[in-house]
């Protein structure tokens, strides 16, 4: 029985975590990378899960198991009337600007019964199993492992195995087998039910064996609400920030999920793989360390990044671990869940929505790591008394002083720098048995370093696509401006009005762009651009010429056009047109001229818009070029290599294609780049070829052309191709 429970939940779970992605990929090229789209469809999903959390806690008050089951199988087949999951090939949001609307109804008519069914499977499965007289059936819990072991597999086999050989129709298929399988399974699960049903018991022996109680008042739903809330707003806070502000690789965001749920795995399992009293002990030190390196500074990747994810892991875990302490006796399972379901959509919308609105940096992540040290539990053997505290908080004090004279951690020499940590760390670890103190000791080190911002940072702002920062650096002729969105440099200007003209970073004169100009510029009469970074191909436009460019983040537009920061748009195309939204759809909505030259830069930050290397996307490109024009993709990007999938593409679509990789040179602000050009005729690249630095780009046999339907990004992973030896097309 317990097997048939177990493998239910699990699926039910790897099901749950399967369609978001699947889903979400089916409607990007309808709606692209707009923020309505994600904010709408986190919504929908998390208020999906919180009713499916609903539901089973209103079912098992309202009705018996048996008859809740009888409910459930009813809409469980009703449920396979939106089975498989599709779009319609014809369907199209709205021209009148409802496209949220549009959007949440798409997602509930597709998506809203099946994933409600899903999201109750959970808490709704444990509470059967609490009657059917099974010996563990005091612990319905641990089945709770089980799911979130079944969640962990999704995220794993989806990048890995499902999106690289099945496309979104195959996809789809599957998911509705399994489906059906689930739905056999919970019947399976409901028929035992029926046969070993017991009215009750359980309670008892959860009393008995495990101390759990069914008394429940308000204070006890709050810290439930709580201890929910800190590591749902912690997992978003935290994957924000080593996204944009530590290694933004792709899929890195799943690592921290990945730990998230495996907290849940360690707390609610018959036997933690961690106890909750080592995770205790190991939590204050770890933490410890973190804020001592917020403070210090440190950019040493191989280092900050584990520490971030063991911080956060062992963060999460204390709070899931005292979730599981206070966990109720089976008849109030599914109440649990349901507060602890609110607490994480709480948590997450805070993150999500809230901070980005509140906040000009990724703030909310050491705020939630203090939330997290005041929901640790008091340790009256390691305390320390507040007549004792006096101390630290000097020692706090001279902390500050640095900041407050001046000087920056990098300007202190290392034995000082130690006087003034090794103390504090010492005292502030001596506070780990007093939640409280130990918070605020943790916030006035993570305070601290705040007052070490960069002295060279001249502004930062911060939207739905993330934090956008200036950059001074140098003096003089040789003082620069640099534009940066989390760790990924998209353009650079010299502030001498002498030479802020001149094109930099990835668009120098010598580079691919600039030979390009050089060899066409005279007869491109209409240029567009897909990304707009700082404008500074701009500077390459010539009298008579029109420029158009579509950029999704307005906030960009705002900080290309202040002269304070630059003004290669202001100085070289002040006429240029901007168009604000997602490029490609955009693009199929322009109704000027056809572009004589049509760049294509959105993929040098690591989150690439995948959408926009289609056969679809090209068949847009291609509808909107003129019959000689010319495409421009600008592919530098440290994680990724795009080449074959342009390669492939460009042979799909019967494009000659060539592609150069630039050196740059740093001294000059030139930075590396890649560059891939494509014309229909091969004679129209002939310009590009005498120069002897372009090498033709060729299909390569046999492999499968990205679609709106299908795309495997793993494979383009460099670390992913290295470890499997496939330097094709590097």
């Amino acid at each position: 029985m317990l097997a048939l429970y177990a493998m239910t939940l699990g699926l039910g779970a790897l099901l749950l975590f399967w369609v978001q992605p699947m889903f979400s990929k089916m409607v990007l090229p309808l709606l692209g990378g707009a923020p309505a789209v994600w904010n709408i469809a986190m919504v929908f999903f998390q208020a999906a899960l919180l009713a499916g959390y609903l539901y089973a806690h209103l079912g098992h008050r309202w009705l018996r198991p048996r008859a809740q089951a009888i409910v459930h199988l009813g809409l469980l087949a009703a449920a396979f009337a939106a089975l498989p999951i599709t779009l319609g090939a014809d369907l199209r949001p709205p021209a009148g600007g409802q496209s949220a609307v549009w959007l949440l109804g798409i997602l509930t008519l597709s998506l809203g019964l099946p994933f409600f069914i899903l999201s109750a499977t959970a808490p709704m499965l444990q509470s059967w199993f609490a009657h059917t007289g099974h010996r563990d059936a005091a612990n319905p819990y641990i089945l709770y492992a089980v799911s979130n072991f079944g969640s962990i597999l999704a995220l794993m086999a989806y990048p890995m195995a499902l999106a690289p050989n099945l496309t979104l129709r195959q996809q789809s298929v599957a998911w509705a087998s399994g489906f059906f399988i689930l739905t056999l399974l919970i019947a399976a699960c409901a028929w035992m039910l029926a046969r070993r049903y017991q009215a009750g018991g359980a309670d008892q022996r959860a009393a008995r064996e495990s101390g759990l109680s069914d008394q429940v008042d308000w204070g006890r739903r709050l810290h439930w609400l709580a201890l929910a809330f800190v590591p749902s707003s912690l997992l978003l806070g935290v994957t924000q920030h080593i996204t944009t502000d530590v290694a933004s690789a792709p899929m890195l965001w799943v690592l921290p999920l990945i730990l998230f749920l495996g907290t849940f795995v360690i707390v609610f399992a018959r036997r933690p793989a961690i106890t909750h009293r080592l995770a205790v002990f190991v939590q204050a030190p770890m933490v410890l360390i973190l804020a001592l390196l917020f403070y210090w500074q440190i950019r040493y990747l191989r280092l900050i990044l584990p520490l971030h994810l063991l911080a956060f892991f062992f963060l999460a875990l204390v709070c899931h671990g005292e979730l599981a302490k206070r966990r109720p006796a089976p008849s109030r399972l599914t109440e649990f869940y349901l507060w602890m379901s609110l607490g994480g959509v709480l948590g997450g919308a805070f993150t999500a929505l809230c901070a980005p609105l509140l906040f000009d940096t990724v703030v909310e992540y050491p705020l939630a790591i203090v939330a997290a040290c005041l929901l640790r539990p008091r340790q009256e053997g390691a305390a320390l008394t507040w007549i004792r505290a006096l101390p630290l908080a000097i020692l706090l004090v001279l902390l500050l002083l640095p900041r407050l004279l001046g000087y920056a951690t990098d300007d202190l020499p290392l034995a000082r720098l130690l006087a003034y940590l090794i103390p504090v760390a010492l005292l502030c670890y001596g506070c780990r048995g007093r939640p409280i103190m130990f918070a605020f000791a943790i916030a006035a080190i993570l305070l601290a370093g705040a007052f070490d911002r960069s002295s060279d940072e001249i502004a930062v702002t911060r939207g739905f696509f993330g934090v956008n920062r200036v950059i001074e650096k140098g003096l003089g002729r040789d003082q620069v401006h640099i534009f940066k969105h989390g760790t990924t440099r998209h353009g650079v200007q010299y502030t001498d009005p002498a030479r802020r003209r001149q094109p930099l970073a990835y668009y120098h004169r010598k580079g691919p762009l600039g030979q390009v100009f050089e060899a066409f510029g005279p007869g491109l009469g209409h240029i567009g651009g897909i990304g707009l970074g700082i404008g500074t191909a701009a500077c390459y436009r010539q009298p008579g010429q029109s420029w158009t460019f579509f950029e999704i983040d307005p906030l960009v537009i705002s900080m290309a056009r202040d002269r304070s920061y630059f003004s290669y748009l202001e100085d070289c195309a002040p006429g240029a047109r901007m168009v604000i939204g997602d490029g490609r759809l955009a693009l199929a909505r322009h109704q000027g001229p056809a572009f004589n030259l049509l760049i294509i830069d959105a993929f040098s930050s690591d989150a690439i818009p995948t959408h926009l290397l289609t056969r679809e996307a090209m068949a847009v490109y291609l509808d909107h070029l003129a019959p000689k024009g010319l495409l421009a993709f600008h592919i530098s990007n440290r994680h990724l290599n795009l080449a074959p999938v342009l390669a492939d593409l460009a042979g799909d679509a019967g494009l000659k294609a060539l592609i150069q990789h630039d050196a740059g040179d740093q001294r000059n602000y030139y930075f590396p780049s890649t560059w891939v050009a494509m014309t229909r005729d091969e004679t129209d690249l002939s310009p590009l070829t005498d120069t002897g630095r372009w090498r033709g780009l060729q299909a390569r046999r046999g492999r499968r052309v990205w679609t709106d339907d299908y795309g495997n990004l793993l494979a383009v992973t460099r670390a992913w191709r290295n470890l499997r030896g496939d330097h094709s097309v590097d």
